[in-house]
């Protein structure tokens, strides 16, 4: 695989947001996530249990995460977050619900909250690798084609809502329950 430069993985990652300081972090309270089936709960709590020791965004920032543009708000309702990537788990071209790319955090009360992950992947490697799309425990990664407005290659992504729950769905991008303005 040929080397990616830390730039171009950031901006693969500010295309993930579809539009588009750190804090200390506070004890949270953690939200249970309700699911429709077995798989996607599975996946939820996975991705919980691997990013609860990034509850505290120091233990993210010494793991290599870092973070990524401010706070990204919704086109209609609901907000992603602050987003903490990991340049060296995008640019490996795999996915692992155990390391997510991309944490996000929201602010509340002056520090920063986890309250889910994403995963992200370049499409050109990954189908260079495998005969179709990425699913991850059944679900299945959102596709962003190129070109796109920020002039980046194609790549997938998934959201998942592991601390917060998202009454649109634990894998829907913009989560109603979550704020830019902080709390």
């Amino acid at each position: 695989m040929k080397e990616i430069g830390t730039q171009w993985v950031l901006g693969i990652v500010a295309a993930t947001m579809v539009t588009a300081s750190v804090g200390a972090a506070t004890p949270q309270s953690a939200e249970q996530p309700m699911h429709d089936h077995e798989s996607s709960a599975t996946l939820v709590q996975l991705v919980r249990e691997a990013t609860a020791p990034f509850i505290d965004v120091n233990a993210a920032l010494a793991a290599g995460y870092g973070p990524f543009l401010g706070c990204v708000s919704g086109p209609d309702e609901g907000a992603m977050g602050r987003h903490y990537v990991n340049p060296t788990l995008y640019a490996d071209g795999e996915l692992d619900a155990a390391h997510p790319e991309a944490l996000m955090y929201e602010s509340v009360n002056g520090g920063l909250h986890l309250v889910g992950a994403e995963f992200i992947v370049d499409a050109a490697t990954w189908l260079a690798r495998h005969d179709s799309p990425p699913v991850l425990q059944d679900q299945s990664f959102q596709f962003v084609a190129s070109p796109n407005r920020y002039g980046l290659p194609a790549f997938f992504e998934l959201h998942v809502w592991a601390w917060r729950h998202n009454p649109q769905g634990a894998f829907v991008d913009w989560n109603a329950r979550v704020a830019c303005e902080g709390r």
